[in-house]
């Protein structure tokens, strides 16, 4: 009796476990592994797969990070020219994460620090700026 019963629930979870599945979706072109029955215990076990992208969502991916990419390096590059155009000889370093500009470096006054600080913040794009440049020492000759 308990061997009947044991198959009766046995075979009611292995075609409640197909009855469950999913159909087959023709998007990515993988279909769902099929439900295992385990020799020992006659536990149910459900595979599954991870979805593998195709060659155009890879490249539209890679693309989306080149293209931040070269915006970001784009930004940098056009505030260094509006420093070197505003401030010709200027030390300032340029850093650029997301359009917040970091400027780094050794201005030779604290105007030209203002000053450069006003010329980013014009620069379309630019969402903050912080300034992290010093001021050259004064020599004493």
């Amino acid at each position: 009796m308990k061997k009947l019963f044991s198959l009766l629930v046995a075979g009611f979870l292995v075609v409640g476990s197909f009855g469950c599945q999913e159909a087959p979706s023709s998007n990515n072109g993988s279909t769902p592994a099929p439900a295992k029955e385990a020799a020992e215990g006659r536990t149910t076990v459900k595979e599954t797969t991870t979805p593998v992208l195709g060659e155009k969502a890879k490249s539209k991916i890679e693309t989306n990070k080149t293209a931040a990419t070269k915006t970001e390096e784009d930004l940098k590059t056009t505030v260094s020219k509006k420093l070197q155009v505003g401030i010709p000889g200027n030390k300032l370093v340029v850093e650029n994460k997301q359009g917040e500009i970091t400027l780094k470096g050794v201005a030779k006054s604290q105007q030209e620090i203002e000053k450069a600080e006003k010329l980013i913040k014009d620069v379309k794009g630019v969402k903050s700026v912080k300034v992290e440049a010093k001021v050259e020492p004064a020599n004493r000759s």
